[in-house]
């Protein structure tokens, strides 16, 4: 992983919020807080929290008197969820996965919504969430399923090859969709120390919007793809995103379009 997949800044929270958030993620922000409704939960932390659709997600469900600390590597994403805000109190905190700033056995749950792809070390991430769960505590997360089961990122990576065929930028399959395979997660959270058994669900769901530029705008701008892209020749971003639009004209259609996504849902207890 590039260092630059992990750099979220300038105008990608925006775009990311505004255009990102609806197509992909809130269909499973509702997913993932869903399985957590039937427990009691006091105190839960949230990393990788973005621009907080988890977040937002979490305040609608759990109960008035449950803290919630959402975290992100980024400020400039916690910015952007702080200005959409939430309708009670959060702490958003700028915080590394990789080095958790809580006291072990802090939380009753760690939620993590598609941010464990990103982390350079998995398994001490995992770890990190482990020591701050108290006992009986659940850490739950998600990852996109390989990139051929998400059809609007899979077309924009190949339309984008034929922009820059020497170096084609490849940052959604090495990254949001490089982390899909199940041994490999499970084997990294026993490294981490979890001794339990994890729980993983394949959830597929569709990702809808009015038209094929919206996805083209959301992946070549609103993600470290437009990182890759301007890196390569900063002149042409405009250009990509026009070529991805056509590559999903092409394959959805003009008017609205609707494309598979995939994803795995991870729950494991400490």
């Amino acid at each position: 992983m590039s260092d630059a997949d992990k750099v979220f800044s300038g105008s990608v929270p925006k775009i990311y919020e505004k255009y990102l958030v609806p197509l992909i993620f809130e269909p499973y922000a509702t997913d993932l807080v869903s399985r957590l409704r039937s427990r009691s939960l006091a105190r839960v932390l949230e990393v990788a929290a973005g621009t907080g659709v988890v977040t937002r997600a979490l305040a609608s469900v759990l109960d008035e008197a449950a803290s919630i600390v959402a975290t992100d590597l980024n400020q400039a994403m916690l910015d952007q969820a702080s200005l959409v805000g939430v309708k009670r109190n959060v702490e958003w905190r700028q915080a590394d996965a990789m080095q958790l700033p809580f006291s072990e056995g802090t939380f009753d749950a760690v939620v993590c919504q598609f941010g464990a792809m990103f982390f350079p070390d998995k398994p001490k991430a995992f770890s990190e969430a482990l020591r701050v769960l108290r006992s009986g505590g659940v850490f739950i997360f998600n990852v996109w399923d390989r990139i051929e089961e998400n059809e609007f990122a899979d077309t924009v990576t190949s339309a984008l090859a034929s922009v820059f065929p020497d170096d084609p930028p490849r940052f959604m399959a090495r990254t949001p969709h490089g982390y899909h395979d199940r041994a490999t997660i499970e084997q990294d959270l026993a490294m981490a120390g979890f001794t339990r058994q994890a729980r993983i669900a394949t959830v597929a769901a569709r990702s809808r919007a009015e038209s094929p530029r919206v996805p083209a705008v959301a992946y070549c701008q609103g993600t470290p793809l437009r990182n890759e892209i301007e890196a390569r020749d900063a002149g042409r971003l405009e250009e990509a995103t026009d070529i991805a639009t056509a590559a999903l004209v092409q394959r959805f259609g003009s008017g609205a379009v609707d494309g598979k996504i995939q994803a795995h849902v991870i729950m494991i207890e400490r």
